[in-house]
């Protein structure tokens, strides 16, 4: 068993655990998934195992893996932890970041906005995650950087549902935390951040009906190719 091949297929299950390809809830066929993609159960079993210390799949002795629920009260705990991360994560980078890597963050910024109408949902949530990286990158702390790249896997799929509903003003957010880094106003850029993730709970049991809604009929794949319309 090599490392390389335990990889390939973490990389592939976490992908289909992160867009619930399998279905929330579905018990995991070991067998059926080794053979689509071609693994031994051994390595297979390792690859999984650590998908469940991420939190993207469950375990239950003597029964198997699970895909995760999807459920308003897990996802509403999911968001919490995000509102904290990532404010912590943004007033260290109002500390930390250097003024040419905030310029760097306000270039790429202007490049990309005007561009934003005709993506699919999947290429601009890639977008909005990317962008929330660079402001953990610049918070100069790893661990901290790693957790909310681990976090934006488990809120990928309900963030692929809410991402046309809110597009416009999630760029206008953008533009004012930028504003707010350049300015050192950690206080200002915590607010904004603040306000751009804090999801209500009726907003989140919407998301999560409209998500097994459209998992049950059109499937993941759908969802994330649905392109956004800015007009």
């Amino acid at each position: 068993m090599t490392e390389g091949r335990v990889e390939t297929l973490y990389a592939a299950v976490k992908a289909r655990a992160a867009a619930f390809d399998i279905r929330p809830g579905e018990r995991i066929n070991e067998g059926a998934l080794a053979r689509e993609l071609s693994a031994s159960r051994t390595p297979l079993r390792e690859a999984l195992n650590r998908l469940v210390a991420e939190r993207l799949i469950d375990f239950v002795p003597g029964q198997g893996f699970f895909c995760r629920s999807l459920d308003v009260e897990g996802i509403g705990q999911l968001y919490e932890l995000r509102r904290a991360l990532e404010g912590l994560s943004i007033r260290l980078a109002c500390q930390r970041a250097s003024a040419a890597d905030l310029a760097a963050l306000a270039e790429e910024f202007s490049a990309d906005a005007p561009h934003i109408g005709g993506r699919t949902v999947g290429e601009l949530t890639a977008r909005d995650e990317a962008f929330h990286l660079t402001i953990a990158r610049l918070s100069g702390n790893d661990e901290l950087e790693h957790q909310i790249r681990l976090l934006n896997e488990r809120i990928r799929f309900i963030r692929w549902v809410d991402m046309g509903n809110r597009m416009r003003e999630t760029k206008g957010e953008h533009r004012e935390m930028i504003a707010a880094l350049m300015a050192r106003n950690a206080d200002l850029a915590a607010s904004v951040m603040d306000r751009h993730i804090l999801q209500r709970t009726d907003q989140i049991r919407e998301a999560v009906r409209q998500g097994f809604s459209s998992l049950y009929v059109d499937g993941p794949a759908a969802i994330a190719a649905r392109k956004v319309d800015m007009d």
